[in-house]
C-alpha cells in the first residue's frame, strides 16, 4: 500500500499555504508532518481525508481496497476530541463504530487499550482533557482502517498517555498500517519527515 501527493497546492481564504507539495508514505510508515502554525499541516490532512479539496495536484492510495476511496480506508483524528458530552463512553465509542460501519463487538476491549476500562459507564462530559484523547484515540482501534490521519495526536496527553500511545501506533505500523500525522513535537515512533513551510 502506497498513499502519495504529487504537485498539491493549497488555498485557502485566497492565500497560497503552500505549493507543488509532494508526499510518499507506504505501509508499515509514518510520515511526520511538521512546519509552523499556517503552514497548512492540518489542511494536507484534511485533503488526504477527502475534507478538502487540492487547488492542484493530486493524492492517491495505491494497494488499498478497490472498492473503497480513500477516505473510507482513513480515520481522520482532528486536534479537537469529537464526543458527546452527555453519551457515557461507551456509548460515544458506539456512536463513531456504528458511524464508520464497524462490526458490533466489545468496546471494553479498545477502551482498555487505552487505559479507560474504569470509565465505560461514565458521560464523557466527566472526563478529563487527557481522558477524552484518549477516548478518541479508542476509535481508532474499534473500527480497523489500515490509514491514521493524526492532527496533533499526542495533545493533552501526559507522559504515560504519550507512551501508550506510541506503542499503538508500532502495534498499527507492524500490522501494515500507514501514519500520517500533523506534529510540533516527537512523535514517540519512527517517522519520515516531511516540512511544510510557510506559515502566516
Amino acid at each position: 500500500m502506497r498513499l502519495s501527493g504529487r504537485g498539491i497546492d493549497c488555498v485557502r481564504g485566497g492565500r497560497e499555504v503552500f505549493s507543488h507539495l509532494d508526499f510518499d508514505a507506504v505501509a508499515g510508515e509514518a510520515l511526520a508532518v511538521t512546519g509552523p502554525n499556517g503552514a497548512g499541516k492540518t489542511s494536507l490532512l484534511r485533503m488526504i481525508a477527502g475534507l478538502l479539496t487540492p487547488s492542484a495536484g493530486s493524492i492517491e492510495l495505491e494497494g488499498g481496497e478497490a472498492e473503497l476511496t480513500l477516505p473510507e480506508q482513513a480515520h481522520y483524528l482532528g486536534h479537537r476530541d469529537a464526543l458527546k458530552p452527555a453519551l457515557s463512553v461507551a456509548e460515544n465509542l458506539a456512536f463513531w463504530r456504528d458511524f464508520f460501519g464497524g462490526e458490533p463487538g466489545d468496546a471494553a476491549q479498545s477502551l482498555a487499550a487505552v487505559g479507560l476500562e474504569h470509565t465505560i459507564h461514565l458521560p464523557a462530559a466527566y472526563l478529563s482533557a487527557g481522558q477524552r484523547r484518549r477516548l478518541s484515540l479508542a476509535r481508532l482501534l474499534a473500527v480497523k482502517r489500515p490509514i491514521w490521519l493524526l492532527d496533533e495526536p499526542a495533545s493533552a496527553l501526559d507522559s504515560a498517555g504519550q507512551s501508550l500511545f506510541a506503542g499503538l501506533m508500532r502495534d498499527h505500523l507492524a500490522r501494515g498500517g500507514l501514519i500520517v500525522a500533523a506534529t510540533h513535537g516527537p512523535l514517540g515512533i519512527e517517522a519520515k519527515q516531511l516540512q511544510i513551510g510557510g506559515g502566516q
